[in-house]
Formats: C-alpha cells, sequence, structure tokens
C-alpha cells in the first residue's frame, strides 16, 4: 500500500483481508466469502474473530487500499497496464500509483499478448500468418477459443492440423522464449511477464479451439492428426464431445440417437447422470420407456464408474458416427450449426 500512514504498514494482508470484511458488513462479506476456498475462509473468520479494535485511520487506510486497487484493475481491464498506470498517476500521484501498480502486477499473472487479445481477428491473421507455425501455436495458446477458432480457420488448409498439433503437445514455455515473440510483436507487456515457467496449451486448450471452429475445419485437422499422431488424436476427440454435451443436441437429434442406443447402456449410462441430462434425454422416450428405464437403474444396485464411463462412451460414439454422417447437429455455438 502507498505510505499513507505508518500504523497502516505494518498491518499483515491478512489483518487488512479482515478490517475490509468488517468493515463492508456481514451481508457483503458473506458474497465475499462464496468465492473463497475453504482454508481462505477458515483463516479469514479466526483472524475477524481476533481483531478487537480497529482505530479510524487503519480502517480508512485499507479501505483506499481496496478502492485503488480495483481501480487499476478495472483500468488495466480496459487498457492495459499503461492506461492504468497513467489514469492512477493523474487520481492519485505517480509515487502512489506506482506503488500500487508494483503491488498489483505482483500478485496477479498478467497473461502474455494481451495487447494481441484485444485486437481483430482479421488483423491477427495478417499479423502471424507469414510466422513459424511454433509460434503461431504459442500466439493461439493465449487468446481466447473463439479468437484462435477464427485465426487457425483462416490458415492453409496444410498447416491447420500442424499448428493444432502443436498447440496439444505443448506443455510449458520459457520466459524468455515468450519475451522474445512478444519483442517481434512489438509487446507492450514483455516486461510484466512472471519469470516463472508459464503453462499454456495442452489438449484442452486445441480441444476449446476445434469445438468452436466450423466443422470443415475441424474434420481436416482431425482426420490429418489421426494419420500423423493417432493417439494424440484420439485423446483429443475423447474430450471434445462428453455425455453431459448431449445437452447440445435438439429433441429430434436425441431421438435419433437414442434409436442407436442399447437401452442398458443407457440405463448404466444414466446411473450418475444429472437431472437435466436425464431429463433431456427422458422427454424423448415413451413414459413406458421411462419407467422401464428407471427401473432398471434401481435395481442394478451399485455399479462401477468404469462401466458407467464405458457405457457413456457408447452413446457419445454413437452421437459423433452420426454427427459424421450428417444425420444430426451438435450445436457448438460456431457456425457450423446454420441450416439452410
Amino acid at each position: 500500500m502507498a505510505k499513507s500512514s505508518s500504523k497502516e504498514e505494518g498491518v499483515r494482508g491478512i489483518q487488512k483481508a479482515a478490517i475490509l470484511l468488517i468493515s463492508l458488513g456481514p451481508e457483503r462479506s458473506a458474497g465475499i466469502f462464496k468465492h473463497l476456498k475453504e482454508e481462505e475462509i477458515e483463516e479469514l473468520t479466526l483472524e475477524i474473530a481476533n481483531t478487537r479494535s480497529i482505530t479510524p485511520q487503519v480502517k480508512e487506510d485499507v479501505i483506499n487500499e481496496f478502492y485503488e486497487i480495483c481501480l487499476a484493475q478495472q483500468y488495466i481491464a480496459e487498457g492495459g497496464i499503461g492506461y492504468a498506470k497513467e489514469l492512477l498517476e493523474k487520481a492519485v500521484g505517480p509515487e502512489k500509483a506506482m506503488d500500487v501498480i508494483g503491488k498489483l502486477t505482483a500478485s496477479l499473472q498478467v497473461k502474455p499478448f494481451e495487447f494481441v487479445r484485444k485486437t481483430d481477428a482479421t488483423q491477427i491473421i495478417n499479423f502471424i500468418q507469414d510466422e513459424h507455425p511454433q509460434t503461431i501455436a504459442l500466439i493461439l495458446s493465449y487468446l481466447a477459443p473463439a479468437q484462435s477458432a477464427l485465426v487457425i480457420s483462416a490458415l492453409p488448409p496444410e498447416r491447420q492440423a500442424d499448428v493444432a498439433r502443436r498447440i496439444a503437445v505443448m506443455d510449458r514455455t520459457s520466459p524468455d522464449v515468450i519475451k522474445e515473440v512478444e519483442k517481434v510483436l512489438e509487446s507492450k507487456l514483455a516486461s510484466l511477464v512472471n519469470q516463472d515457467y508459464t503453462i499454456i496449451g495442452g489438449v484442452d486448450a486445441v480441444v476449446e479451439i476445434l469445438n468452436t471452429v466450423d466443422r470443415g475445419t475441424e474434420r481436416h485437422i482431425m482426420e490429418t492428426l489421426e494419420i500423423d499422431e493417432p493417439e494424440l488424436a484420439d485423446e483429443i476427440r475423447k474430450k471434445m464431445f462428453v455425455f453431459e454435451d448431449i445437452l447440445l443436441l435438439d429433441d429430434r437429434a436425441i431421438q435419433r440417437v437414442l434409436r442407436e442406443v442399447d437401452n442398458n447402456d443407457l440405463a448404466v449410462a444414466l446411473k450418475v447422470a444429472n437431472d437435466d441430462v436425464k431429463g433431456a434425454i427422458f422427454n424423448n422416450m415413451s413414459k413406458r420407456l421411462v419407467v422401464m428405464i428407471q427401473e432398471d437403474m434401481e435395481f442394478m444396485g451399485p455399479v462401477r464408474m468404469k462401466d458407467v464411463e464405458e457405457a457413456q462412451q457408447k452413446i457419445v460414439n454413437v452421437i459423433r458416427k452420426l454427427e459424421d454422417t450428417g444425420e444430426i447437429v451438435i450445436s457448438r455455438g460456431g457456425g457450423d450449426e446454420i441450416v439452410v
């Protein structure tokens, strides 16, 4: 915090948090607790219980610090670190602004390529399309899935699968490498990159992107990966549509799927399914069949989780097969759900 009070400088972080919650009152504090971990709640509760008295000066200093940090976070979200620093300097002076920004960036992991995230996808494509596939993969790993989907869809077909593969197998990237790429891209945030190795990419990252691209691009990438990296392709495919995603299907598609599914597999698959999934399926079955499936679920007794997952995977495979043949459409939120 800024040097507004010598007393406040000796207050520990947990004490500041407790003082802030006490100052906010029980209702607002309860709302904040909903977003904290159990151990954090326990620690704060103990600190609040042990806080006997707060001087008006310390209370005011803590609230001011909280306000300044919130203000800085808002400015960062609106225009980045440079923008936040400029506005804070006007609001609280250069020394205090540097102090607030310093504390904030020390606790936040500001993502690299933030300036790219605020750029139109068309400009990004023009900016990076001639870069090495590994460089493109690194940049796309940091962008929002929808933004990355637009970029990867615009790449030449022969590069799409290569970039997707590189994202999937990417694990950790040295800060020096990230900084160098940012310099090439005229980075504004290179000096703020966390010096620890940064975990990026991975199968989950490429799955999010593939779930957003159009069906043609997705199919081309997956078919190429199935030839070049069959194990990786299988791992990606398993994560691209899970059993609970049956909620993405409309009633007509669910009815078509159910015609291909064994009732015993369905009963096992629904054993641990949530109410939304059960409702979506039961609403597309006859009452007589629903009763029969429910009775099977009731009388089958305990079922191994492995058996449940296998039954769910069988149904997922049916869904994929029907999608590949064009008999059903999965609404993933991209452009492929449009029917003309």
